[in-house]
């Protein structure tokens, strides 16, 4: 704001001699205008003023808005099977049995395995050597490339960036990365390209893996060079999935810009640092001999060694895969994730939003379907497959999903897959070419359900569900009164007629017999679930779901007699 200093006012009034006296008309009309400017300039200043006065004020509402309201009643998952660790530890030996003949077979030099459960490395193991030549036995603090799983680490580099204002996901790439203005895109109505886009490998770039493992070592001045000749599309922008290793070299590249640091120092100092990963690195040179894993190519029915890709410090693509890990650290990486699920009232710990975790998890890309899947021990199960932020997403027929990424590079190969409805995941790391993880982890976490009997994690019925259950169970099944009970949302009976639902319930409560429980809800979520009534000579089930009112109310009700299966 441009305060008006009022000994300046004689001054613009003093004529060219110096003299403070009116001379005439050109005088007077210089005079008004001199007036006409200074009352407009007055008129800004005090408009400024306002403006910012109101901004002020404004901004301490929008700031008090930001404050979440959120209900202090959800009830939070609470785990109680107390055996389940003494179960999963006791499969530990058919765990390291099937590793170990998978290493065999694949011909894999070295291998570290971890599963984690309830926020811990709770089992690990390892087989084989870091590095044949010395025989460096391989342990949980071995440092491997774990290539394409560096892709959530950028992910989430983004969403916190997101999460701080500094960035919005529907971005121009082009906002940030000047070189990327005047790409050539395939037809006349292809969208900008976004970070979204880039996020979800549906950028319309063509598959790279071959070439993009090629390119860790690129510079900066090499990279830029490279998008000033333009990039050359397999497809418009967001019309499909093509998994694209140069998409995200660019997302890490934004980070650096947005955040004023080199990715790799941002993805260090704001998640390796806060989870405890102090041994992660980019750069192999960097990492003690006897840790680091020397990669492998079996050819000809021996090992070659391969050569290490170096990382370059102000380079982009290590954000799509120069990250070096360890089993026993990247266990905290992977425990961070799982702790985002389900969605509760604790606390923040990590360095992003549970809720940004969460959204990395989410299906945001498909990708594909596989009708004729058929689990290691067989059976057949369809699944559907999506792509996330960073992550791949995978639902099968029984509605188990996984999320998980693999990475491969020359001399490595190494998956991560974690279930976050059963608060359990997989890490495993080897040091041959390509090597295919992500069968054996997707063996162990099946064969762990199944032999150890776990069973997903739900969070526990709402207060108001469970209300809403002991009310309508004491309309059952005459309902009466029910019209008046206040227990109804408004379409309730216009949608079922009062006679009809006391026919109908009469009819099964006399089915049924005498009344000998009523079970507890099992919630779908909040507002949503079932629960059994328990007679005599028959059992009834009972499913309802409330409205979106506060206090939320019944809006539909089923009921039907429970049918065992037959021996």
């Amino acid at each position: 704001m441009k305060w008006i200093n009022l000994s300046d006012i004689s001054k613009r009034f003093t004529n060219r001699s110096g003299s403070n006296s009116l001379n005439g008309s050109t005088d007077f009309i210089y005079i008004r205008k001199q007036i006409h400017l200074m009352h407009k300039s007055a008129v800004a200043a005090i408009a400024a003023l306002l403006i910012g006065l109101f901004s002020c004020t404004s901004g301490e509402k929008q700031k008090s808005a930001s404050v979440q309201s959120y209900d202090t009643t959800y009830r939070n998952l609470n785990l109680n099977d107390t055996g389940r660790l003494s179960r999963i530890r006791a499969v530990a030996p058919v765990i390291e049995q099937l590793f170990n003949a998978y290493a065999e077979k694949n011909h894999l030099p070295g291998l570290s395995w971890g599963l984690v459960v309830d926020g811990q490395l709770l089992l690990a193991g390892n087989k084989g050597y870091t590095d044949l030549e010395k025989k460096i036995p391989v342990t949980s603090s071995s440092l491997f490339r774990i290539a394409s799983m560096s892709k959530s680490f950028t992910a989430m580099a983004i969403l916190r960036l997101r999460d701080e204002g500094k960035l919005q996901l529907d971005d121009a790439v082009a906002k940030y990365v000047p070189e990327m203005k005047d790409q050539r895109y395939p037809t006349q109505d292809a969208p900008v390209l976004t970070i979204r886009h880039l996020l979800t490998h549906s950028a319309g770039f063509p598959e790279d893996n071959p070439w993009g493992d090629r390119q860790l070592a690129d510079t900066d001045e090499e990279f830029r060079a490279f998008l000033n000749k333009k990039i050359s599309f397999s497809n418009a922008p967001g019309i499909a999935y093509e998994y694209s290793n140069l998409g995200f070299a660019l997302l890490g590249k934004i980070v650096t810009i947005v955040s004023g640091q080199p990715y790799q120092q941002y993805i260090r100092e704001k998640i390796w640092n806060p989870l405890g990963m102090k041994s992660a690195e980019w750069e192999y040179s960097r990492v003690a001999p006897d840790k680091l894993a020397h990669g492998y190519r079996w050819i000809n029915e021996n090992w070659r060694e391969e050569a290490l890709l170096h990382d370059t410090p102000d380079g982009s693509w290590g954000a799509m895969g120069s990250m070096i890990a360890s089993v026993e650290e990247f266990s905290r990486y992977m425990a961070f994730h799982l702790s985002a699920w389900p969605p509760s009232n604790r606390p923040e710990t990590g360095p992003v939003k549970r809720s940004s975790v969460r959204e990395m998890h989410q299906p945001w890309r498909f990708n594909g379907l596989n009708p004729g899947f058929k689990y290691p021990d067989g059976r057949t199960c369809a699944y559907a497959s999506a792509y996330g932020y960073g992550l791949g997403w995978m639902s099968d027929c029984d509605g188990k999903v996984y999320i998980a990424h693999s990475g491969g590079l020359p001399g490595f190969g190494s998956q991560w897959r974690i279930m976050p409805d059963f608060g359990i995941g997989i890490v495993s790391l080897a040091n041959r070419t390509y090597a295919p993880m992500g069968n054996i982890n997707l063996h162990v976490l099946d064969t762990i359900i199944k032999l150890a009997g776990l069973q997903p994690q739900k969070a526990p019925a709402s207060a108001i569900l469970e209300q809403r259950q002991s009310e309508l169970v004491k309309i059952l099944p005459d309902w009466k009164n029910a019209a008046s009970s206040g227990l109804f949302a408004e379409n309730f009976f216009a949608d079922n007629p009062i006679d009809s639902l006391r026919k109908y319930a009469t009819q099964l409560f006399e089915k049924a017999g005498s009344i000998r429980k009523v079970e507890p809800m099992q919630p779908e979520n909040q507002l949503r679930g079932r629960f059994m009534i328990r007679g005599e000579k028959a059992d009834l089930m009972v499913y309802f779901t409330l409205s979106p009112e506060n206090p939320p109310l019944i809006q539909e009700y089923r009921i039907w007699e429970v049918i065992p299966p037959k021996p």
